[in-house]
């Protein structure tokens, strides 16, 4: 079974809250960056105060002294996972996991849901690029970095399953149900799939936001992400 987590992808806490009201089975929430720059910390220590596991999403990718400092105010806050770049290589990551200790779960993120091969190709300057290849790559150099786990899509997550092993955090967005619409995610599957496959949270945002009645989509998720991994 995979943790659902609800992404808060709106920008004010007066949303972020009243989507909360309207969803009370919600028991992760992801907070980025749009939501984060508007509403500072407070927001992110009145989710904490409200019993909620919060995803900070903000996939540092900077110097190791200040992505360590960062991590370090995020675990003090009580977020209970958050995101660095594996790009911002081995140092970055291994000072990231030092600071945030056994109190908070860090994850690598890979390479975005939002790519395809052509465009990360193009991002990196390269013309020969896998993207499962690349996914690999990133995510054991997550792995031997110290990271609880990683971001990938659900095109990769059950090869990153058997490659990372059964402790390993997988957080997979690009979650839609049959007939939901893909937006700007490249590739994506089902809760059922991405949880068969080996998948610990899936990240949902723009189904259930969108959702005539955001509870009955939630619960939708839920129900459909506890499958039975085969």
């Amino acid at each position: 079974m995979s943790e659902v987590i609800l992404a808060l992808d709106v920008t004010t806490a007066e949303e972020a809250e009243r989507l909360l009201d309207a969803v009370p089975r919600a028991g992760w929430v992801k907070v980025g960056s749009v939501l984060l720059t508007r509403e500072g910390g407070a927001l992110t220590r009145r989710l904490v105060a409200r019993g909620l596991n919060v995803f900070l999403d903000l996939k540092w990718h900077d110097i190791p002294n200040t992505v360590a400092g960062a991590v370090a105010q995020a675990r003090d806050m009580g977020v209970a996972m958050a995101t660095v770049h594996t790009l911002g290589g081995r140092q970055m990551m291994e000072a990231a996991a030092a600071a945030a200790g056994d109190r908070l779960a860090l994850v690598g993120v890979t390479v975005l849901t939002s790519h395809d091969r052509a465009s990360y190709g193009k991002s990196v300057g390269r013309g020969d690029v896998v993207i499962e290849a690349e996914v690999e790559r990133l995510g054991r150099e997550a792995r031997d970095s110290g990271l609880a786990g990683i971001v990938c899509s659900p095109a990769e997550v059950g090869r990153m399953r058997d490659m990372l092993g059964e402790g390993a955090l997988l957080v997979v967005p690009g979650i839609r149900r049959s007939g939901d619409r893909v937006g700007d995610q490249q590739r994506v599957a089902t809760p059922a799939a991405a949880s068969a496959a080996g998948a610990t949270h899936l990240v949902v945002g723009r189904p259930v936001l969108e959702a005539a009645d955001p509870a009955s989509a939630f619960a939708a998720f839920v129900e459909e992400a506890g499958c039975t991994r085969l």
